[in-house]
C-alpha cells in the first residue's frame, strides 16, 4: 500500500531515461513556464503496473491511509517492534525528502530491525539496540546519473532534529551529524574501489565517507516499512547480502571499542544466516558464493569471522 501510495503522486506524463543498459522512470510535469521532471525509479513490471493504475490509486488514497493505519496497530499488536520516536522522525522526514526514492538505502542495526517483517521473524529488544549511529549509503554513479535532487537536504533536516555537522578533518566536507547532547550519529556512506575518501552525493545533497565491500551491500536494495505511525517506506540491502557483509565488516574491526561492534556485527551474521539456510538457502548461497569470488581479500576476512563461529561455518558449508 506504501508503494501504491507513491505511485498515486505522479502528475504528468511517464519518460524514460536510459543509462548504462538500464532503464529509469520519471514524472514529467510543468510548473508554469518550467518542465520539471522527478525520478520513481529503475523500471520494472510491478513499477509499471502500478503507474499504469496511478488515476486509480489516487482516487482510493483516503481508505488506502485508513487501512495502513489499521494494519500498522495489528502488527504492534501482534509483537512487532517498532522504530523508537527520534529515529522514526528521522526516517519519515528523509523518506518526505527523497532520500530513498533517490537511492539511499538504510543500514546498519536500522536496516536489522527491519528484517523483522521481510523474514517474518520475532526479535526481542536486546537484538534490536542501538549503537548510537544511523547509517545510510548510496552509489555515487547513482546519485550522478539521476539529474533529481532531494526536496529538502538532509543536513538541513537533521540541523532542525538538534543534529550537529561533524566537518572532515581534512577538505572540511560534511558526511555525518552528532545529536547535540547525546551519543546518536548521522552517517552517510558510499561504495570505494580502492580509495576510501569522501565523495559527493548530489542527488542526496550531501557528501560521503567512501568503504571498501559496501557496493557488495546495497546492490540491489528491496523496499520495507519502519513501524513508526502508519509506516515509513524505506530501502534497506537484501538479507543475504547484509548477513555475508556482517561477516567482512566484523574482521575489519579489530580491538579497542571497535571489538564490540565486531561482536554485534557476528551476532547478527549468525542470527540470519541461520534463518536464511533454512528459509532462503538459495539466495543464501548466491550471496556467499558471489562474495568469495570477489578475491582473496575477501575470502580471507569471512573464513577469519567464521572462525570464531563454527555453527555458522557448518551452516553456510551445507549450501549446495
Amino acid at each position: 500500500m506504501h508503494l501504491d501510495e507513491a505511485a498515486s503522486e505522479v502528475v504528468g506524463s511517464i519518460e524514460e531515461r536510459h543509462r548504462n543498459g538500464r532503464t529509469y522512470l520519471y514524472d514529467r510535469f510543468r510548473i508554469g513556464i518550467e518542465m520539471k521532471s522527478r525520478y520513481l525509479g529503475e523500471d520494472s513490471p510491478d513499477l509499471r503496473a502500478r503507474l499504469g493504475r496511478a488515476a486509480d490509486l489516487k482516487a482510493e488514497a483516503q481508505d488506502r491511509k485508513t487501512r495502513m493505519s489499521r494494519l500498522a496497530r495489528v502488527l504492534r499488536s501482534e509483537g512487532m517492534i517498532g522504530t523508537d520516536r527520534e529515529t522514526g522522525s528521522l526516517l519519515l522526514a528523509f523518506a518526505r525528502a527523497g532520500v530513498f526514492r533517490l537511492g539511499g538505502t538504510l543500514i546498519g542495526t536500522g536496516a536489522y530491525a527491519l528484517y523483522q517483517g521481510e523474514l517474518g521473524v520475532r526479535f526481542d529488544s536486546d537484538e534490536l539496540a542501538q549503537t548510537g549511529d544511523i547509517d545510510f549509503a548510496s552509489f555515487e554513479r547513482l546519485s550522478l546519473a539521476l539529474g533529481d535532487r532531494v526536496e529538502e537536504e538532509p543536513g538541513d533536516i537533521l540541523k532542525l532534529m538538534k543534529f550537529d555537522a561533524v566537518p572532515s578533518v581534512f577538505d572540511r566536507q560534511i558526511w555525518k551529524w552528532r545529536q547535540s547532547g547525546g551519543e546518536a550519529m548521522v552517517e552517510f556512506l558510499t561504495p570505494a574501489f580502492g580509495d576510501e575518501s569522501v565523495k559527493p552525493l548530489p542527488a542526496l545533497g550531501v557528501s560521503a565517507q567512501a568503504l571498501n565491500y559496501l557496493n557488495f551491500l546495497i546492490a540491489e536494495p528491496i523496499h520495507a516499512l519502519a513501524l513508526y505511525r502508519s509506516g515509513v517506506l524505506v530501502q534497506i540491502p537484501r538479507p543475504e547480502r547484509f548477513a555475508i557483509h556482517k561477516l567482512i565488516v566484523a574482521n575489519r574491526r579489530q580491538g579497542g571499542p571497535d571489538e564490540a561492534k565486531a561482536r554485534k556485527d557476528r551476532v547478527q551474521a549468525e542470527f540470519l544466516i541461520r534463518i536464511l539456510a533454512e528459509d532462503r538457502p538459495d539466495d543464501l548461497a548466491e550471496a556467499y558464493g558471489h562474495a568469495l569470488s570477489q578475491g582473496p581479500r575477501w575470502r580471507d576476512r569471512i573464513a577469519s569471522s567464521l572462525g570464531r563461529m563454527p555453527a555458522t561455518k557448518d551452516l553456510l558449508s551445507g549450501l549446495s
